[in-house]
């Protein structure tokens, strides 16, 4: 596994709460969560440097329906966290 950097993040406790409500929707951890979000703005807007593997969607399971609504909703949950300055 690749190596870790270690950072202190200071954010909206708003925001924090949204991330943590969808990493628990997502079954995820809210540092894989926010990896996860960033990962997917910086291969959005073509600025992911380094070796790149795809972003781990859980909702995307074979037979699911769930996932293409999902994935709607969570793009527009995208761009509000993009547009944060």
């Amino acid at each position: 596994m690749s190596e870790r950097k270690a950072f202190l993040l200071r954010v909206d406790p708003a925001l924090l709460e949204s991330m943590q409500r969808w990493a628990n929707d997502d079954l995820r951890s809210l540092n894989a969560q926010i990896e996860f979000v960033l990962r997917r703005a910086l291969q959005r807007e073509a600025r992911l440097i380094g070796p790149t593997r795809p972003p781990t969607d859980v909702r995307s399971d074979a037979g699911s329906n769930a996932g293409s609504d999902a994935g709607a909703s969570a793009g527009a949950d995208m761009d509000a966290v993009t547009d944060v300055g």
